[in-house]
């Protein structure tokens, strides 16, 4: 017997309906009880209960259907069945850049206390083997027609562990690109190695809050460059440019959970530029590692802002449909919210759908998971952190100019000397 999420062992499942041929019951099937026929009721031919016979096929085939649905699209919550939205695995991969600006009226920083913006730039794309198929198709200039070599080199990297976590290469000089910009609020990452204010065995942690997010990079351009701005007390200020102090590949990974409350989201990432070799007093004091993850989190904009790092601003403006099936908010006529003890539901959720990031003033808390390679793959899982290692090290062999033109900048307007380890 086939059941779904949320199914109690022991409920029934639709089955089709018994079948008649010409007319005659089945042995197993009880006698019913004869029923007056109306006056202007018609009999029905052979023909005719064939027919409906046959409908009632197709209706129990439609019952087999739903009740095979894939266990994602439902789940069970409170004693109620509700929509599921998680999706399980890569749920984004892309290159990730770091960034930071000088504090006001300083022309450079050179040291964490002179930054006043650290960012994280995450820009997503397709993964690489879903490049290579598309190349393979038009190699031969004949629609339909793909290369052999090629497509099977296409097939090759379908098949290789971590394949759906690896992106394919960035554009250079493309401004229709998708981004999400994320303000990190201690102006530092969290260490891995380090333990966390509430001691025992929790974990540094930071926030981080989508501050911009659109389809052009060259919306990026005034948020990045130089500013000058007037305020009645101290007149004309002005801040310098951002710095580039890190760039790499990313993936965020949702896994597997046998129930809602097990559910993980993680962010990890490696380097490329700086190489290892080049990583320097930027990098340690930002808390720029070459390899590294995060447990994601996302806040619930209607819970209220507890501790003393949160951010008090307004928070994301999501729609009904995901503060109801990601939170468990209370909906429409519900009295009382699917998820959580509060009206508003859950105080946080795993990053169930990367939508919840693709809305500015997202709220994220991200715990420091693993450090290194090993760490990286220990949280990615299924050879994706191996993947992202072995991209990075043929990506480091790029130029710091090829770096830039991939945002759209040339490295003369730009100081570069961050993304070498120095701080200016």
């Amino acid at each position: 017997m086939v059941t779904t999420r949320g199914q109690s062992k022991g409920e029934p499942t639709s089955e089709p309906t018994p079948t008649h041929k010409r007319g005659r019951r089945l042995k197993s099937e009880p006698k019913k009880k004869a029923e007056a026929t109306p006056k202007n009721s018609e009999i029905k031919t052979e023909g005719e209960e064939k027919s409906t016979v046959h409908k009632k096929d197709e209706k129990g085939k439609e019952d087999e259907e739903a009740a095979e649905e894939p266990p994602s699209k439902r789940q069970r919550v409170g004693g109620r069945d509700v929509p599921d939205v998680y999706k399980q695995g890569v749920i984004e991969r892309g290159h990730i850049y770091f960034f930071y600006r000088p504090r006001v009226q300083l022309e450079e920083a050179h040291s964490l206390d002179e930054v006043r913006n650290f960012h994280m730039l995450l820009i997503p794309r397709p993964p690489e083997f879903m490049t290579a198929a598309e190349t393979a198709q038009g190699s031969t200039g004949i629609k339909g027609k793909a290369d052999p070599e090629k497509e099977e080199e296409a097939e090759m990297k379908v098949l290789e562990p971590g394949a759906d976590a690896v992106p394919s290469s960035a554009p250079l000089e493309q401004a229709k690109q998708k981004y999400r910009l994320i303000t990190i609020g201690k102006k530092r990452l969290p260490d891995p190695e380090k333990i966390g204010a509430r001691g025992g065995r929790h974990k540094e942690v930071f926030w981080g809050t989508v501050t911009a997010q659109g389809d052009n990079l060259d919306e990026l351009r005034s948020v990045f460059g130089p500013k000058e701005y007037s305020t009645k007390t101290r007149g004309v200020r002005h801040e310098a440019a951002c710095r580039l102090a890190g760039r790499g590949a990313y993936a965020i990974v949702n896994g597997a959970a046998p129930t809602p409350s097990k559910r993980v989201t993680h962010l990890g990432y490696h380097l490329s530029h700086p190489p290892p070799e080049e990583m320097g007093e930027v990098q340690s004091d930002l808390g720029i590692a070459i390899a590294s993850s995060f447990v994601v989190q996302v806040k619930n904009p209607l819970a209220p802002a507890t501790g003393p790092q949160a951010p008090r601003g307004k928070g994301a403006d999501y729609p009904e449909r995901l503060m109801h099936d990601v939170f468990g908010s209370a909906e429409g006529g519900d009295k009382e919210p699917t998820r959580g003890r509060e009206g508003y539901g859950l105080r946080f959720a795993s990053c169930e759908t990367i939508e919840l990031m693709d809305f500015t003033h997202a709220q994220l808390l991200m715990i420091a998971a693993k450090p290194g390679e090993e760490g990286l793959e220990e949280s990615l899982g299924e050879g994706r952190g191996e993947a992202l290692s072995k991209l990075e090290e043929e990506e480091s062999k790029e130029s710091i100019q090829r770096v830039f033109q991939e945002l759209g900048e040339e490295v003369k307007n730009r100081p570069a000397e961050a993304l070498e380890g120095q701080w200016i």
